[in-house]
C-alpha cells in the first residue's frame, strides 16, 4: 500500500497536471469497507481517475470469481466515486482498465482549451 502511494505522489510531483488513474477488479470477496477504504487512500494521494470493472477468471488456473456484482452496485460505486471528486469514474461489469480512455483524453483536451479561453 504504501509502495503504490509512493508511485503516485512522486508522479504528481514529477509532471505537472499529470493525470494519474487506477482500476479496481471486483468479485474476488472484498467488502464494501475495503473498497471505501481503498477510494479514500486514492484521493488522499491524488489519484484522477478510478474504474471498477468485474473481475472474470481467465482460466482455470486462476483465482475463481467469489461474487458477480450487480448494476445497481456498479452504479453506487460510480457515484460514490463522483461525490468523492474523482476527475471521471468509469463503473460498470464490462469495465477496462482502458475503458474510454479516447473519451477522457478528448474531454480533458477540450475542458483545457476551455479554461485558457476563459482566461
Amino acid at each position: 500500500k504504501q509502495w503504490y502511494q509512493r508511485r503516485v505522489r512522486g508522479a504528481k510531483e514529477a509532471t505537472d497536471g499529470v493525470l494519474t488513474k487506477t482500476s479496481l477488479m471486483l468479485g474476488l470477496g472484498e467488502t464494501d469497507d475495503e473498497i471505501l477504504e481503498t477510494l479514500h487512500d486514492l484521493r488522499a494521494n491524488g489519484v484522477d481517475v478510478v474504474t471498477f470493472g468485474q473481475y472474470m477468471q481467465p482460466t482455470v488456473r486462476h483465482l475463481k470469481v467469489k461474487e458477480y456484482v450487480t448494476p445497481e452496485k456498479f452504479a453506487e460505486w460510480q457515484r460514490i466515486g463522483d461525490e468523492m471528486g474523482f476527475a471521471y469514474v468509469a463503473s460498470g461489469p464490462l469495465v477496462r482498465s482502458s475503458y474510454k480512455a479516447g473519451e477522457l483524453y478528448i474531454k480533458n483536451i477540450l475542458k483545457k482549451r476551455s479554461a485558457r479561453n476563459e482566461a
